[in-house]
């Protein structure tokens, strides 16, 4: 009987040896319990196995994040550890200058029409002339926000972002590495920003005020009408990619309806005083063709339109007959004016051309602004489709 029992009892642990040693049962052993209950237990080769998969990630993700290795990403997690000065894209302090940026972004583009408010008629002398004191705002409020342009694309250099390898997963690895940030800067949009930063309205008003002589001022005005518009292209450029990166880190504009609403209006007042701008620098332009015909039609020098130019010979025998030649030929008075101003009458007509009240002169042309800028969409919407509007 004894060994019978004993033979048995070893039969029962070959069995069991062999179903443990099987590869149906390879990736878990069972245990006994004073229970008498069988528990399972984690097999130790796959344990181990999988603490070095662990351990080897997270060693990858320190090498990279101390700047080992060829491809310099992190997570955001790991971007706090890091000694280098980067800003993660999603930080709070960079959404809040992204937001504050864009704000400032469209206070810089209503500053720049302020230089076509500087040309401004001296009726007593009958010329043209510059407003040295708006110019003077003009320029200091053009600075300023240049600066939060400079502060910006120094931010820029130093703003990790998303490796386009890892976005495929779901949560992608974050580039950290300076080099290769400015790279993409630079590739991207580091023009539109040095072409918006470009101070070359403030060179020609310092320029003029610095000489300020009469012959300086019809190549004034047109510098700043030419390069105001041009500079316009790389400003609004990057309001629309900043607007839509905003949207696509933060998630909206604007955290409340308020203030979404306030935005919205903000640009919708910002269109009506440029349109408001265009206006009156368009109607100095179409007044000073008139003055050119009539001063032409008499025989007289054009030069002696522009204000500072009394110094030239033949200049006292102008000054006697400019005032009935003007009148004759460039008056808008009346249903039947001598010469066709089109819309731009009702501006000559309200004196705002020859006004140096700059507050008054500004809310007339906001509000011509606020009146027409629905026919100013609508030209747009005819020209191009609606694909700009």
């Amino acid at each position: 009987m004894f060994k019978f029992g004993s033979k048995s009892r070893f039969r029962r642990l070959d069995d069991l040896d062999s179903r443990s040693s099987s590869p149906s049962s390879s990736a878990a052993i069972t245990k006994r319990g004073f229970d008498g209950l069988i528990h399972p237990t984690a097999n130790p080769a796959k344990s181990f196995k999988k603490g070095i998969k662990t351990g080897s990630e997270r060693l990858k993700s320190i090498g990279r994040t101390l700047g080992f290795g060829g491809s310099f990403a992190i997570f955001a997690e790991d971007l706090k550890v890091s000694e280098k000065k980067i800003f993660d894209p999603q930080d709070k302090f960079l959404l809040t200058w992204n937001k504050f940026f864009v704000v400032s972004c469209i206070f810089a583009v209503s500053v720049d029409p302020l230089f076509f408010y500087l040309p401004v008629f001296d009726q007593s002398n009958a010329c043209l002339g510059i407003d040295q004191h708006l110019a003077i705002i003009a320029t200091t409020l053009r600075t300023i926000f240049d600066l939060f342009y400079l502060i910006h694309m120094a931010l820029q250099f130093r703003t990790a972002y998303i490796a386009p390898s890892s976005r495929v997963f779901g949560r992608g690895e974050l580039v950290i590495n300076p080099a290769q940030i400015a790279k993409r800067y630079l590739r991207w949009y580091f023009i539109i920003d040095f072409l918006s930063v470009l101070p070359l309205p403030q060179i020609v008003i310092w320029r003029f005020l610095h000489r300020s002589r009469g012959s300086d001022v019809l190549s004034t005005k047109q510098a700043l009408f030419f390069m105001v518009l041009l500079q316009y292209i790389p400003r609004f450029a990057r309001i629309v990619p900043l607007t839509s990166e905003l949207k696509r880190t933060a998630g909206v504009i604007a955290e409340t309806a308020w203030a979404g609403a306030a935005y919205y209006l903000l640009l919708y007042m910002l269109a009506s005083h440029i349109v408001g701008a265009f206006w009156y620098l368009l109607s100095i332009e179409r007044n000073i063709t008139c003055w050119q015909e009539a001063c032409e039609k008499s025989g007289q020098n054009t030069s002696f339109l522009y204000c500072g130019n009394n110094h030239m010979p033949g200049y006292n025998s102008w000054s006697n007959i400019s005032s009935s030649v003007l009148t004759e030929n460039c008056s808008p008075d009346g249903d039947n004016p001598p010469f066709d101003f089109g819309i731009f009458k009702q501006a000559l007509t309200s004196g705002i051309v020859s006004s140096k009240k700059f507050v008054l002169k500004y809310c007339y042309c906001l509000w011509w602004g606020l009146q027409n800028l629905r026919y100013v969409h609508e030209l747009f919407v005819n020209l191009f489709g609606g694909k700009f509007v």
